[in-house]
């Protein structure tokens, strides 16, 4: 009789947990590859936002930021994401295009220089920001001591770079619009140019700055803050980041599918990604400048080697329309 009781016991217990769990409700957020990884950013959004929401917050991998809107096009209305995570102002207004989007209905104050706007003032009323910086090639210190300081002295050497192709990468796109925006008509010419030293174009960032680590190239496209992950997280000050005479912004944003099931989960969750719990944790997670300085400022190693006048950054309307070009230009000059 002993044993029947304690079989029915578990069994009304597991009845209890499987009823408990379908009455929690999960917010699915897409998000890029780094994002969800052990280093990254996730699993403590993960931790802390479960805390406070009554939920089950489950993120999907989806490759690179430029590959989670090809995603969302392809699933278009049926997509189960509730916010998508990881899309920039580079992909913003093609992405409001397909209509998939809703309004957040916030007006916040941020800390991201926007060379195109009002520094401070965010008025995009589908996509918020959550963090920012300045792409740039990252390399090796002791190995090339002395790194090219334009695209012109890149063309110009002998030095090897991996970069990341524009058509589902959002590095790679930004490399694509930096080149674009500072060269216009004669940007093929520097694409022909840099074609002898591009030893391989990856679908996303990850696997280029993996293989910059294993030694395959001399530099890999990334980010100004890239360095500050060696010199915090590993105590390694051999990296740094090529500084050119002016550096391409990317701005992160994420954005709420209109089609949602959990549309109050979702403004939750795009509130809790500006508050200070979210970004704190950008720095020393995604390794970028956070939208909303944390109230402990920045790590010692996020000063800052790119100024404010020193920035490019094209309107997204600008590169809706400019994309298809560029990436004419791109792919003809990397089919050579």
């Amino acid at each position: 009789m002993r044993h029947l009781l304690v079989a029915a016991g578990l069994m009304t217990a597991m009845a209890a947990a499987t009823v408990a769990a379908a009455d929690t409700p999960v917010l699915t957020v897409y998000t890029y590859d780094s994002f969800v990884s052990d280093w990254g950013p996730g699993p403590a959004v993960e931790k802390v936002f479960e805390q406070d929401c009554g939920c089950d917050l489950k993120f999907v991998a989806a490759g690179d930021g430029a590959a989670l809107l090809a995603r969302l096009k392809l699933e278009g209305a049926r997509t189960e994401a509730d916010v998508v995570l990881g899309l920039d102002t580079s992909l913003t207004a093609t992405a409001a295009e397909t209509g998939l989007f809703a309004s957040h209905g916030r007006s916040p104050v941020v800390d991201v220089p926007n060379p195109v706007g009002e520094p401070g003032a965010w008025g995009d009323p589908l996509f918020l920001p959550y963090d920012w910086g300045y792409f740039a090639f990252v390399h090796d210190r002791v190995k090339l001591p002395n790194p090219p300081k334009s695209f012109e002295e890149l063309v110009e050497s002998d030095v090897s770079i991996v970069i990341q192709d524009p058509r589902s990468s959002t590095p790679g796109l930004g490399l694509m619009l930096w080149v674009k925006a500072l060269y216009g008509d004669k940007a093929d010419t520097i694409w022909e140019g840099l074609s002898d030293n591009i030893v391989t174009v990856t679908p996303g960032w990850s696997e280029a700055y993996g293989l910059f680590l294993e030694g395959e190239a001399d530099m890999v496209l990334s980010y100004t803050t890239s360095p500050a992950y060696h010199l915090i997280a590993e105590e390694d000050d051999s990296k740094a980041a090529a500084v050119f005479p002016q550096h391409y912004m990317q701005i992160e944003v994420a954005g709420k599918l209109a089609a949602s099931d959990q549309p109050e989960l979702a403004d939750q969750f795009l509130g809790f990604m500006l508050s200070e719990a979210f970004q704190s944790l950008i720095p020393t997670t995604n390794w970028m400048y956070p939208a909303i300085t944390p109230a402990a400022g920045l790590p010692d190693g996020f000063t800052a080697p790119v100024a404010p006048d020193q920035a490019v950054l094209l309107p997204p309307e600008d590169v809706a329309e400019l994309r298809d070009e560029a990436l004419a230009e791109w792919r003809a000059a990397l089919s050579k």
